[in-house]
Parts: C-alpha cells; sequence; structure tokens
C-alpha cells in the first residue's frame, strides 16, 4: 500500500508541476515579448493557472498518501523517498495554509503590477507604481498571516520560502557588523586609485554585446538545446531542467553589466540544467535553497567572470566580438576595470565590495514596509537615505532608486537577503572548487569550463 501511496504522491506532484511550469513560461512571455494589449488576458491565464495548481496541491489525497508514506519505516529509510516526502509534506502544508481566492488575487496582481512597474520605471514614476505596491503589500500581508508559525513575523514567513529557516533577527545579527565593515572598506578604497574604466563606459552596438555575450555563455556549457537567452527590462532565468529561460539587458556603454548580468542568470541557468530529469516534480528536482541557487549564479559572475584568468581568455574573445575598439585593451586592464571598486545606484551593476550594502537597503525597507512601520509614500525618501548612509550616492530619480528591481512588484518579499547568503555560500563552493581543481586558473585561462560546470 505504502509503495503506490509513494507512487501516485509523486504522478501527483508531477501533473502539479506542469502547470506550475506552464506558468512559468507564460510570466517569460510576458516580460520578452508579450504585446502591449496582452496584459489583462495574461493576468487572467496567470491567475486561473495558480488556482488549478493550487487545487491540485492542496487535495485531500495528498494528505492521505503522505500520510502512508510517513507511517512507512521502510520507505523512509530511502534518502530520495524520504527527501521527497519531506518536501511534499512541506508544500502540503503550506499551501493548505492559503485560500484559493488568495493564490488566484496575488497570481492577477502580481501579473498587473509587474507590467504597471515597468512602466513606471521607464517613466522614472513612483508615483505611478504606488497604488499597485499598496496592494501587493495588503495581500502579501495576508499570505504571512497565513503561513506564520507563532514565533515568526511576517517578514520571517514569507523569507522562509525562499531560505528554509532564515529569519530576520539572524539576519539582522550577520548583516550589522557586515554593513560596518563593508562601509569602512569601502572609504578606505576610495582612498585608492582608480583603474583604467574607459572599457566600461565604451559604447558597443547592442548585437556585438549579445554575440559576446552568447560566446562566454557558450562556453560555461549552457545548453542551447535545453535553453534560450533573452531580453528583459530586468534579467531574470525561469523554467527548469529541459526548458530553461535566461534574459539580461543590453546598453551601449555598459557592456559589462550585460556580461556580469549574462554570466550570473547563466549560472542560475546551469543549475536548473543540472538537476536529474528522473526526479522531474518532486522536491529531488527543485533548488535546495533560493541562497544556493544565487550561489551558483554569484559563483559564475565573480568567481569566475571577475577573474584574472577569465579575463586572459575573454580579452581575445571580446577583442573579436566587440571590435577593434576592444581589441586595443590588455587582459590586465580588463581584470582591473571589471574588479574597480565603487559605490553605485544600481543593485546588479555593483562590485563585490558594495554588492551587500544594496542588499541591506532592501532587507531594512521592506521588513519595514511588511510591518506596516513604513509609509509606502515614504519608501523613495527612506530609500535615498540609506543609500546616502551605506553607500555615500545621492539618487538621482526613482528609475535608479526604488524602482530598479523588479521583485516587489511580482511578490518576492523576503527573497533580497538570498543574494548576500549566495555570494556567503559562494566563496565557500569557490575555495572548495580550487582545492578539487588544482589547475583551475589554467582551465578557465583557456576558457575549459567543463570541470567547473561538472
Amino acid at each position: 500500500m505504502t509503495a503506490a501511496a509513494y507512487e501516485a504522491l509523486c504522478a501527483h506532484s508531477k501533473k502539479t508541476f506542469v502547470l506550475t511550469s506552464a506558468a512559468s513560461i507564460l510570466a517569460w512571455d510576458q516580460e520578452t515579448g508579450m504585446p502591449a494589449g496582452g496584459g489583462d488576458m495574461r493576468a487572467e491565464q496567470l491567475s486561473e493557472l495558480a488556482a488549478l495548481a493550487h487545487e491540485r496541491a492542496t487535495d485531500s489525497r495528498m494528505a492521505e498518501w503522505l500520510a502512508s508514506c510517513e507511517q512507512d519505516r521502510g520507505l523512509l529509510s530511502n534518502d530520495d523517498a524520504a527527501a521527497n516526502v519531506r518536501g511534499l509534506r512541506r508544500d502540503f502544508d503550506r499551501a493548505t495554509k492559503l485560500p484559493e481566492a488568495l493564490v488566484r488575487e496575488l497570481a492577477t496582481v502580481e501579473s498587473k503590477a509587474q507590467q504597471a512597474w515597468a512602466k513606471a520605471r521607464a517613466d522614472s514614476d513612483f508615483a505611478s507604481f504606488r497604488p499597485w505596491l499598496e496592494r501587493m503589500l495588503h495581500l502579501q500581508r495576508q499570505k504571512a498571516d497565513c503561513l506564520k508559525q507563532p514565533t515568526q513575523s511576517r517578514w520571517d514567513a514569507l523569507a522562509d520560502l525562499y531560505e528554509p529557516g532564515m529569519n530576520a533577527a539572524d539576519l539582522q545579527a550577520l548583516f550589522t557588523p557586515l554593513r560596518e565593515r563593508l562601509v569602512a572598506l569601502r572609504l578606505r578604497l576610495a582612498a585608492g586609485k582608480a583603474p583604467d574604466e574607459s572599457f566600461h563606459s565604451t559604447e558597443y552596438p547592442e548585437a556585438q554585446q549579445e554575440r559576446f555575450c552568447r560566446t562566454v555563455l557558450q562556453a560555461m556549457t549552457f545548453d542551447w538545446n535545453r535553453g534560450r537567452l533573452d531580453r528583459s527590462a530586468h534579467p531574470f532565468c525561469t523554467g527548469t531542467l529541459g526548458d530553461v529561460r535566461l534574459t539580461t539587458r543590453y546598453r551601449k556603454d555598459n557592456v559589462l553589466d550585460a556580461l556580469g548580468s549574462t554570466m550570473h542568470e547563466g549560472g542560475h541557468g546551469l543549475y536548473e540544467q543540472g538537476l536529474d530529469p528522473a526526479h522531474m516534480g518532486t522536491p529531488l528536482a527543485e533548488a535546495v535553497s533560493l541562497g544556493i541557487h544565487e550561489s551558483q549564479s554569484r559563483f559564475w559572475e565573480n568567481h569566475i567572470g571577475r577573474s584574472r584568468a577569465f579575463w586572459r581568455w575573454c580579452q581575445p574573445v571580446a577583442a573579436r566580438e566587440l571590435g577593434p575598439t576592444a581589441a586595443a585593451y590588455s587582459a590586465d586592464t580588463l581584470f582591473r576595470t571589471a574588479n574597480t571598486v565603487a559605490p553605485s545606484l544600481i543593485r546588479v551593476e555593483a562590485d563585490e565590495a558594495t554588492y551587500d550594502l544594496h542588499v541591506m537597503v532592501r532587507f531594512q525597507l521592506e521588513t519595514a514596509l511588511l510591518h506596516e512601520q513604513l509609509p509606502i509614500a515614504d519608501l523613495p525618501q527612506h530609500w535615498n537615505r540609506l543609500y546616502r548612509e551605506f553607500l555615500g550616492v545621492e539618487v538621482p530619480d526613482d528609475r535608479r532608486g526604488c524602482l530598479q528591481d523588479v521583485h516587489w512588484s511580482c511578490g518576492l518579499f523576503g527573497y533580497f537577503p538570498t543574494y548576500t547568503l549566495g555570494n556567503l555560500y559562494a566563496a565557500q563552493f569557490a575555495a572548495a572548487v580550487r582545492q578539487a581543481i588544482p589547475d583551475l586558473n589554467d582551465q578557465v585561462a583557456r576558457g575549459s569550463f567543463g570541470a567547473i560546470a561538472a
């Protein structure tokens, strides 16, 4: 009976996964190719798919199958089966706490708010996005209240969806001393000599930048038969296994932003392509946590993409794909340019020394927003204040301020700290990789990334 219950549980989960994966592709299309007039219908489509997936996720048979599996010691002695049962129990318990009406409304508002955010960002107009943020926060508070345990805050309950066990108190204990050290480091580095940054600001046609980024992604062993690269206002990765969708963005005068974003999302894509298709639709074919997922993107973006060995290989690639202007720069100059430390306005363009300060700004603000300690109308003012305090920069407009990230528009409250956790995990993985591959620098300098990806 138990074997049949486990098989039924996994089969049911796989069919639910088919629905959620279809929704993720519709969300990708919304950001990359959907015509402007398709927004209302897309919101309805995503709402209906979310409701259908929720109906399956809360099916009463799930409780029966789980109970049967949890009583079978023989089944649970198998590590794979035990991991799937634990994961599916967690997902079922969460799903049954959320009313279908809330799930539907969240999907609708997420879709419409993302569209409103894209326009507001382009217009640098927080006031036009504010009603959507207010509505999103109202729904996120309801969601948190449904999910939270007695010992959890609203923010803790939402953060647990991305990084199991993470809570604001532990993060605050980590962030406070880290912020003090990073601010001190920023001030100390500001007194140093700035490297030649002209490559970073030279204009390169977007078509050439795209060829350059695709060449690097190809070398990273990204499988084009199971994935693709497109453009969006904010880079992201969605899909999994045989259909991984990456996006990046291009600006004529910032080729390193395009490269860094592509390598970052490529790291996410490699993680997804590396999952075992035999476990499709079960927890064994999902990320362990968002922090671990981010560790892979930050590993490729920083530990590989900012290394001296990488630029020994990449300088000729840049020269070939970007043209004679890029060919004038040596590998050493490009390496130093890629590692310039300077406070900036945009998180995804930030250097390693200041990146986590951007995350800390968002952590502080979103906890205050969720717990109704910060009026939404005052968000730009407090965003700008924290950027002065943490990074020493003045925010000139909403586009480069509180509207720069897509996350809050699509309901990802509690997500941002996974970037800093990912940085910390990535450093540990990088140390392990160097131990496992003693000639790592030589391999990277040859553009041979297969051993790393494996």
